[in-house]
């Protein structure tokens, strides 16, 4: 089973990521990202990890695609991978519009799951 921990219900991934995601791994859960507020200080921070972390763990996920705030998820990438657990990375292409009023416009485009380095 994949588990999405990431800001982007598997329900609204485009279809090729869902159809990615069920080939590798059979079957896509969500659990939603948890707000990081950026006024955390390291301590706090690592409750934080430390709560999300039991909960992955009761999932029993055997990956996990996390995306979201950096120092959260490098955190809980390293616990989970000394867990044996493996997580993704979500790829994509990225184009940009720019606007005369100098507004842009990104879209993102899936192109595959990827592995953190242990």
């Amino acid at each position: 089973m994949l588990l999405n921990l990431s800001n982007h219900p598997s329900s609204s991934w485009p279809e090729n990521q869902m159809q990615w995601a069920l080939q590798a791994y059979e079957k896509v859960e969500d659990l939603p990202f948890p707000h990081v507020d950026p006024n955390l200080n390291e301590v706090a921070l690592d409750k934080l990890v430390d709560e999300y972390f039991y909960k992955v763990r009761e999932k029993r996920p055997k990956h996990v695609h996390i995306m979201g705030e950096l120092t959260f998820c490098v955190a809980l990438i390293r616990k989970l991978q000394k867990a044996g657990i493996s997580c993704l990375a979500s790829t994509t292409h990225r184009t940009t519009q720019e606007l005369p009023d100098g507004t842009k416009i990104s879209k993102f485009e899936f192109v595959r799951f990827r592995h953190y380095w242990p």
